[in-house]
Protein backbone atom coordinates (compact mmCIF):
# COMPACT_ATOMS: atom_id res chain seq x y z
CA UNK A 1 0.00 0.00 0.00
CA UNK A 2 2.65 2.10 0.97
CA UNK A 3 4.48 1.82 -2.72
CA UNK A 4 1.23 2.95 -4.40
CA UNK A 5 0.91 6.08 -2.56
CA UNK A 6 4.35 6.89 -3.16
CA UNK A 7 4.21 5.91 -6.65
CA UNK A 8 0.93 8.21 -7.26
CA UNK A 9 2.69 11.14 -5.34
CA UNK A 10 5.19 10.76 -7.95
CA UNK A 11 3.39 10.37 -10.75
CA UNK A 12 1.22 13.58 -9.85
CA UNK A 13 4.07 15.70 -9.12
CA UNK A 14 5.38 15.02 -12.76
CA UNK A 15 2.44 15.58 -14.62
CA UNK A 16 2.19 19.52 -13.93
CA UNK A 17 5.77 20.19 -15.19
CA UNK A 18 5.30 22.25 -18.28
CA UNK A 19 2.28 23.91 -19.42
CA UNK A 20 1.26 25.80 -21.74
CA UNK A 21 -0.40 29.49 -22.50
CA UNK A 22 -1.48 31.27 -25.48
CA UNK A 23 -1.44 34.86 -26.20
CA UNK A 24 -2.95 36.45 -29.24
CA UNK A 25 -1.42 40.00 -31.17
CA UNK A 26 -0.68 41.74 -34.04
CA UNK A 27 2.97 40.90 -34.87
CA UNK A 28 5.30 44.14 -35.45
CA UNK A 29 8.53 42.27 -36.53
CA UNK A 30 9.99 38.97 -37.26
CA UNK A 31 13.34 38.68 -37.50
CA UNK A 32 14.86 34.88 -38.85
CA UNK A 33 18.14 35.30 -37.54
CA UNK A 34 17.48 35.13 -34.06
CA UNK A 35 13.45 33.63 -34.75
CA UNK A 36 12.19 36.62 -32.05
CA UNK A 37 8.66 37.34 -32.88
CA UNK A 38 7.59 40.78 -31.49
CA UNK A 39 3.52 41.60 -30.91
CA UNK A 40 2.57 45.52 -31.00
CA UNK A 41 1.98 44.68 -27.05
CA UNK A 42 5.78 44.22 -26.59
CA UNK A 43 5.68 40.74 -26.25
CA UNK A 44 8.50 38.94 -27.76
CA UNK A 45 8.47 35.23 -28.35
CA UNK A 46 11.67 32.99 -29.63
CA UNK A 47 10.47 30.33 -32.15
CA UNK A 48 11.48 26.68 -31.31
CA UNK A 49 12.40 24.64 -34.02
CA UNK A 50 9.85 22.92 -36.34
CA UNK A 51 7.03 25.90 -35.68
CA UNK A 52 5.90 26.22 -39.00
CA UNK A 53 5.62 30.51 -39.73
CA UNK A 54 3.10 30.17 -42.94
CA UNK A 55 1.41 33.17 -43.93
CA UNK A 56 3.10 35.31 -41.23
CA UNK A 57 3.94 39.08 -41.77
CA UNK A 58 3.71 42.45 -40.04
CA UNK A 59 0.55 43.35 -39.03
CA UNK A 60 -1.10 40.37 -39.58
CA UNK A 61 -2.88 38.76 -36.47
CA UNK A 62 -1.77 35.71 -34.79
CA UNK A 63 -2.40 33.39 -31.84
CA UNK A 64 1.06 32.27 -30.02
CA UNK A 65 1.38 28.87 -27.97
CA UNK A 66 3.92 28.97 -25.55
CA UNK A 67 5.98 27.13 -22.78
CA UNK A 68 4.24 29.17 -19.55
CA UNK A 69 7.57 30.88 -18.09
CA UNK A 70 9.27 31.07 -21.06
CA UNK A 71 8.93 33.14 -24.29
CA UNK A 72 9.76 29.89 -26.22
CA UNK A 73 7.08 30.01 -28.81
CA UNK A 74 5.81 26.04 -29.61
CA UNK A 75 3.07 26.57 -32.18
CA UNK A 76 2.36 29.88 -34.19
CA UNK A 77 -0.88 30.43 -36.13
CA UNK A 78 -2.11 33.49 -38.35
CA UNK A 79 -5.47 34.38 -37.42
CA UNK A 80 -7.32 35.33 -41.15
Amino acid sequence: MKKIFITTVSVLGLTGAAFAAEVEGVVTSYDPATKMIVLESGEAFRITDGVQLDGLQPGGKVVITYDDGTTDATAVTVVE
